[in-house]
C-alpha cells in the first residue's frame, strides 16, 4: 500500500479544476433542496464533508466511496475518479473493491452498473495478491461474490428483456455484463480461485448455482443469438468450476498398450483364483494413467485373452486360460461398467471394442483353430448373458465374424491365410475347450449342492460323482472353472470336509471299508492336486483352534514339499508315535496287501515317513532285500495312493539332506512308488487315481531330480505336467538371462507368458533389489523417446510381480541414490529420466492405492518378503513424543513454539509450516510404503529448496508432473499427501508447474491449510 500522503489532498484537487468547496452551511442549505435519494448500500451516519476529509486522512474507506458515488441515477465522476486513483495506486486491495461491488443490488440504475463494470475492467485481467494467506483467500472470496453478483445482474437483464420498450437498453446492459463475466471467467487463473472459494464456503456456491439457473431459464427471452451463445458460454465455464481437475485428454495417437496386456497375462498365467475387484482396479489405474479410450482399453484386454489362449501349454494351463477367457474376463467387465463412465455408455463401448476386434481376423483365426470353435461367437454369448452386450449388437457381431471367419463367403478374405472350419474331419471328435468350461461352470454348482448334502450313512452315493470327476480331464475343467468364478475355496473345503468325515469308523465291513478308503484317497489327492495348481492360499481356511485343524492342512503345512519351502526330514511331524510306526512297519512287510478294514488312514500317512526311514535303512543295512522294498513299496501304493503321496514327501526332504553318494537307494524308492501297481486287485478308479498322483509326485520330486540330474519316469498323461519349470539356461548367469529376456521383450513390445515366468524366477532367485536396480539401469540406457517409453509401460507390467516389494526398493534405495549422488545426475536426463519418473509415480500410486484397500494378490503375498528394517530406521518412533519425521515435517523456521505445542498443529498455522496432508489425515508411518513416500517427498523438498540445479531438478519437476497427470478427481488418499505443503511455493517458480491447474492438483483442497496454500501460491502467479 502507497502511504496516506500519495491521495491528492484538497488543495491539489482546488488548483487542478478551478473550483472550490462549498462552505458547509451552503452545501447543507442545498441538500436540503434536493430530494432524498436511497442508497442501495447500507447507510453511512457521517456527513459528507466528513466523509471526505476521513477519506483525505485515513485509509481509504471503498464502501464509504462507493456509497457515495452511487447515490443517485448516476455515478459521482469525482469519487469515482477518487476510487479509481485508490485502485491504480493499490491504496485498496482488489478483493476489498470486489466486495463492495457485490453490495451493490439496485440493477435498474443503468449508469451505475456500467460505472462498476468499467472499475472492474481496471484489475480483472490482472487479478493478484502477494500478500498473506488470508489475504488470498479474501481475493477467492471476493471473485466468487463478485460472479454471484454478475449472473444476477446478467439474469435482471434478461428478465427485462421481455418488456418491448426495455429491449433495446437492456440488451446494450447484457452485452457489457457477459463481456465482463466471459473476461473473467475465461482466465484459469480465475476459475482457480473460485473453485478454492467454493471449497471454503459452500452455501455461497449453492446462491451461485441458484443465479446461474435463473439465467438459464431466461436465455429464450434474448432474440440476439449471438448473446445468447455468449451466455450459454459463461454459464458453461461457470459450470466447469468444480470439475475443472477431472478434465484429462484421452491418447488417439496410439492402438496398442502392452501394460493392459501384460497385466491381464499376468492375472491370468499366475492368478486365477484371485478375486476379480483388485484386478479391476489395477486395470482402472493403469487406464486412468495411460489415458486409454474405453473402447482400446477393452480391446486391450480382449487381445491379451486371446494371446493367452493361442500361446498356453496343452492340457491344465490351456484350461486355465480357457476358463479365464470365458469366465472371469466377463465378470470383470461387470465390475468395470458399475463405474462412472461419463455420458459414455459402457455396453456401447464393449460393442466397439468387438467391432476393432473382428478385424484382426489372423488373430482370431489362430484362437479358434487352437480351440477347435468359433471362439468369438461364445464370447458374444456370454457377455450377452452378462448384460455386456445388447441383443441386437450380440447378433450383428456373431454375423460379421461369420461372414470375416469363411474365405467362400467373403472374397475380401480370400488373400489371407484360410480360416479353420469347424468340425472338420480331423477334429470333429474333439470337444472345444470353450464349450465344456462353460458346461462345467453350472456342474461346479450342482457339485458343491451334492456334497452338501450328508452323506455319512451312504457314502457310496458320492463315488459315482467323485468317478465322474475323475475321467478323463474332467477334474481339472472342474477346476478351472470354479477358479475362475471364485468357488475354488469352497470346492476346498468341501474335500477337507469329505476327508475328515473318513475318520469315523463304526462296524464297517469290507465293502464299507474300501469305500471310505477311496473317498479318503481321492479326496486327498484332489486337494494335493489343487494345492499345487492353484496354491495352498486355497486350502488354507481362517484361523482355527489348534486342536480343530484338519488333517489335510496339518500334513500340507508341514509335511508338503512345495516351491521355495525346504523340510526338514527330522522334524517332529515326520517323528510319530513309535508303536504306530512299527505296526505299519509290520503291516506292509508281512501283508501280501494292505488291510482296509479299521484303518485309521489319517494315522497312516502321518506314519509312513518314519515307517520308510526304518525300511530305508533295513534296506541299506543288508536286513531287506531289493525284492522285499518292492513288496512293501507295492503294498503302500496298491491300494491308496495317497500314502505313497505321503512317502515321497518325505523321501524328497530326505534326499536334499544326502550326499551324492548316499542318495541312489531313496532315489530308487521314489522311482518304485512312482510306477503304477498293475494288478487285479486293486480299487475302484486305480488308473485315474495314478494318474493325478504321477502329476503331484512330478511337482515335488522336480526341484530334487534337477539337483541330482536323476531320470524319474512317471506315469504318461498326455501332457507336459509342468510346462513352465525350468526355463533358465544351466550355465549362464542370471543377471544375462535378465537382460536378455528384457532385450528380447522391449525389441518384441510386449511381454508374454514364458516371460513371464523366467522373470519371476529371477526375481525369486536374485531378489527385489537386485531385480529392480538392473531393470533400472537398462531403462536409463534408453536414448531413444519412444522406446524409453515403451520400456516404462513394460517394466511397470513387469512389476506387478510384485509391486510393493519393488516400489519399496525404487522409491526407498534406487531413487535416493541417483538423487543424491552428483556422479549420476548424468543418468537423469531426457528422455531415461523422464521415463524413470514415469515409472516411479506409476509405481507408487498403484501401490498406495492397492495398499490401502488391501488388495495383493494372494501370490504376491506367499513370496518371501525381504527384510524392511531400513525403512523402519529411516524415522525411529517413539509413541511419547513428535516422531523424527513429524519434526522434519513440522519444521518451522518462523514460529518454533508450533514444534514445542504439538497441539497446536491443529490451530495457528502459519504458511511455512512444513507440514503434509498425510499427518494432518493421521496416517500411519509405522507403515514401510508411507515412510518411503514421506522420506522421498522430503528428498524432493530439499532438492526444490536447493541453491543448486541440474538433471535431478528436472528429475523432480517430471516427478511432480506425473503425479498431477496420474492423479485422480476427488481422491484424498494420492501419494501427493506426503508433499510437505511449502513445496507449492518451491515448484510455482518452475515454468512448467506455474500453472493454477498443477496448484489445484498438488494441495489437499479437503483441508483448510491446504486450500490457503492453493491461494497463495494461485494468487501469486
Amino acid at each position: 500500500m502507497l502511504p496516506l500522503s500519495a491521495l491528492p489532498n484538497l488543495a491539489c484537487w482546488q488548483a487542478a479544476t478551478g473550483k472550490r468547496m462549498p462552505a458547509v452551511g451552503a452545501r447543507s442549505a442545498e441538500r436540503s433542496r434536493l430530494p432524498s435519494l436511497q442508497s442501495p448500500f447500507p447507510p453511512y451516519h457521517l456527513s459528507l464533508r466528513e466523509k471526505h476529509l476521513h477519506m483525505l486522512r485515513l485509509p481509504v474507506s471503498r464502501d464509504a466511496l462507493l456509497e457515495q458515488a452511487m447515490i443517485g441515477p448516476s455515478p459521482n465522476p469525482l469519487l469515482l475518479s477518487y476510487l479509481k486513483y485508490a485502485i491504480s495506486s493499490q491504496m485498496v486491495s482488489y478483493s476489498s473493491v470486489l466486495m463492495a461491488i457485490s453490495k451493490f443490488d439496485d440493477f435498474s440504475r443503468d449508469l451505475c452498473v456500467q460505472s462498476l463494470l468499467e472499475i472492474m475492467d481496471m484489475f480483472c485481467d490482472r487479478l493478484s495478491c502477494h500478500g498473506k494467506a488470508e489475504e488470498c483467500i479474501g481475493l477467492c472470496r471476493a471473485l466468487m461474490s463478485v460472479l454471484n453478483w454478475m449472473l444476477r445482474c446478467a439474469a435482471f437483464y434478461t428478465e427485462k428483456m421481455k418488456e418491448p420498450l426495455e429491449q433495446g437498453s437492456a440488451e446494450n446492459q447484457l452485452t457489457m455484463c457477459l463481456e465482463r463475466l466471459a473476461k473473467i471467467l475465461g482466465s484459469t487463473k480465475n476459475r482457480a480461485l473460485i473453485h478454492i472459494a467454493k471449497l471454503e464456503e459452500t452455501p455461497s456456491w449453492s446462491a451461485i448455482e441458484q443465479s446461474l439457473s435463473k439465467l438459464g431459464d431466461n436465455l429464450g427471452h434474448i432474440s440476439n443469438s449471438q448473446l445468447q451463445s455468449q451466455a450459454e458460454e459463461c454459464i458453461g465455464l461457470v459450470k466447469s468450476i468444480p470439475t475443472m481437475l477431472s478434465v484429462h485428454a484421452e491418447q488417439l495417437n496410439k492402438t496398442g498398450f502392452p501394460t493392459i496386456h501384460a497385466v491381464v497375462l499376468l492375472e491370468g498365467t499366475m492368478n486365477l483364483t484371485g478375486e476379480p475387484q483388485p484386478l479391476v482396479e489395477q486395470l482402472m489405474m493403469v487406464k486412468r494413467m495411460q489415458r486409454i479410450p474405453s473402447p482400446l482399453f477393452i480391446l486391450e484386454i480382449w487381445k491379451a485373452c486371446f494371446v493367452g489362449l493361442i500361446e498356453s501349454p496343452e492340457g491344465t494351463e490351456e484350461l486355465k486360460w480357457t476358463a479365464f477367457t470365458f469366465l472371469k474376463i466377463p465378470q470383470v467387465l461387470v465390475k468395470l461398467k458399475k463405474y462412472p463412465q461419463g455420458e459414455k455408455d459402457f455396453t456401447e463401448d464393449v460393442n466397439c471394442a468387438f467391432e476393432f476386434l473382428l478385424k484382426l481376423t489372423p488373430l482370431l483365426d489362430k484362437a479358434d483353430q487352437r480351440c477347435n470353435c468359433d471362439c468369438t461367437s461364445l464370447l458374444f454369448q456370454e457377455c450377452g448373458k452378462q448384460g455386456l452386450l445388447s441383443e441386437a449388437n450380440m447378433n450383428n457381431l456373431i454375423a460379421k465374424r461369420f461372414c470375416s471367419g469363411y474365405p467362400a463367403t467373403n472374397s475380401l478374405t480370400a488373400d489371407r491365410e484360410h480360416a479353420p472350419r469347424l468340425k472338420s474331419p480331423e477334429n470333429a471328435n474333439i470337444q472345444p475347450n470353450p464349450g465344456l468350461i462353460l458346461r462345467a461352470e453350472p456342474t461346479v454348482t450342482n457339485i458343491l449342492k451334492t456334497m452338501d448334502s450328508d452323506h455319512s450313512k451312504t457314502p457310496e452315493g458320492l463315488l459315482g460323482v467323485l468317478g465322474h470327476m475323475l475321467s478323463g480331464k474332467s477334474l481339472d475343467l472342474l477346476l478351472a472353472a470354479a477358479a475362475a468364478t471364485g468357488k475354488l475355496k469352497v470346492f476346498a473345503r468341501k474335500f477337507i470336509k469329505l476327508n475328515e468325515l473318513t475318520k469315523h469308523i463304526s462296524g464297517e465291513g469290507s465293502k464299507a471299508a474300501s469305500v471310505r478308503a477311496l473317498l479318503f484317497d481321492i479326496s486327498f489327492l484332489m486337494l494335493c492336486h489343487v494345492a499345487q495348481t492353484y496354491g495352498s492360499e486355497v486350502i488354507l481356511s481362517e484361523a482355527a483352534p489348534p486342536g480343530e485343524v484338519p488333517f489335510f492342512e496339518t500334513w500340507m503345512q508341514t509335511c508338503m514339499p512345495e516351491e521355495g519351502k525346504i523340510l526338514n526330514p527330522d522334524h517332529p511331524c515326520f517323528r510319530p508315535d513309535s508303536t504306530k510306526v512299527e505296526s505299519l512297519v509290520a503291516l506292509l512287510n508281512n501283508s501280501s496287501e494292505m488291510k482296509l478294514v479299521q484303518m485309521k488312514w489319517q494315522e497312516a500317512c502321518l506314519s509312513i515317513s518314519a515307517a520308510i526311514l526304518e525300511i530305508l535303512n533295513a534296506w541299506e543295512n543288508g536286513v531287506l532285500t531289493f525284492d522285499s522294498v518292492q513288496k512293501i513299496t507295492d503294498n503302500i501304493k496298491g491300494k491308496v495312493c495317497s500314502m505313497a503321496v505321503c512317502a515321497v514327501a518325505w523321501l524328497v526332504a530326505h534326499v536334499r539332506m544326502l550326499g551324492l553318494d548316499e542318495r541312489e537307494k531313496s532315489l530308487q524308492m521314489i522311482r518304485q512308488l512312482a510306477t503304477p501297481l498293475y494288478a487285479e486287485n486293486t480299487l475302484q478308479f486305480y488308473s485315474e487315481r495314478v494318474v493325478i498322483m504321477s502329476s503331484i509326485l512330478e511337482h515335488m520330486c522336480a526341484d530334487v531330480l534337477q539337483q541330482t540330474a536323476a531320470n524319474i519316469k512317471f506315469s504318461a498323461t498326455g501332457v507336459v505336467t509342468m510346462p513352465y519349470w525350468n526355463f533358465l539356461p544351466a550355465k549362464k548367469p542370471i543377471k544375462e538371462v535378465l537382460m536378455g529376456v528384457f532385450s528380447k521383450v522391449l525389441e518384441k513390445g510386449w511381454v508374454d507368458s514364458r516371460s513371464i515366468h523366467i522373470f519371476d524366477t529371477l526375481l525369486h532367485m536374485g531378489g527385489v533389489y537386485w531385480f529392480c536396480n538392473n531393470l533400472v539401469k537398462e531403462l536409463l540406457k534408453e536414448t531413444r523417446k519412444e522406446h524409453a517409453m515403451r520400456a516404462v509401460e513394460l517394466l511397470y507390467s513387469i512389476f506387478c510381480l510384485d509391486m510393493q516389494q519393488l516400489t519399496l526398493t525404487l522409491l526407498g534405495h534406487i531413487l535416493p541414490n541417483l538423487l543424491t549422488d552428483s556422479s549420476k545426475w548424468h543418468m537423469l536426463m531426457d528422455p531415461p529420466g523422464k521415463a524413470l519418473a514415469k515409472l516411479s509415480v506409476w509405481c507408487a500410486s498403484s501401490s498406495y492405492s492397492s495398499h490401502n484397500k488391501g488388495q495383493t494378490s494372494a501370490w504376491q503375498r506367499k513370496r518371501h518378503r525381504e527384510d524392511i528394517e531400513d525403512y523402519t530406521s529411516l524415522f525411529p518412533l517413539d509413541d511419547t513424543q513428535p516422531s523424527k519425521l513429524m519434526r522434519l515435517l513440522s519444521s518451522n523456521e518462523e514460529d518454533t513454539s508450533i514444534l514445542s505445542s504439538p497441539s497446536k498443529w491443529n490451530h495457528d498455522r502459519t504458511m511455512s509450516t512444513s507440514l503434509s496432508a498425510s499427518q494432518l489425515h493421521t496416517v500411519s508411518m509405522r507403515d514401510p510404503l508411507n515412510r518411503v513416500l514421506a522420506n522421498l517427498f522430503l528428498l524432493i523438498s530439499s532438492i526444490l529448496g536447493a541453491k543448486t540445479a541440474g538433471t535431478h531438478t528436472q528429475f523432480v519437476q517430471w516427478f511432480m508432473e506425473e503425479c498431477v497427470d496420474c492423479l485422480e478427481q476427488g481422491s484424498r488418499g494420492s501419494i501427493l499427501q506426503f508433499m510437505p505443503f511449502t513445496m507449492v511455493s518451491e515448484l510455482v517458480k518452475a515454468s512448467t508447474m506455474s500453472s493454477p491447474r498443477i496448484v489445484l492438483a498438488i494441495t489437499d483442497l479437503s483441508l483448510p491449510l491446504g486450500r490457503r496454500v492453493a491461494a497463495k501460491a494461485i494468487a501469486a502467479l
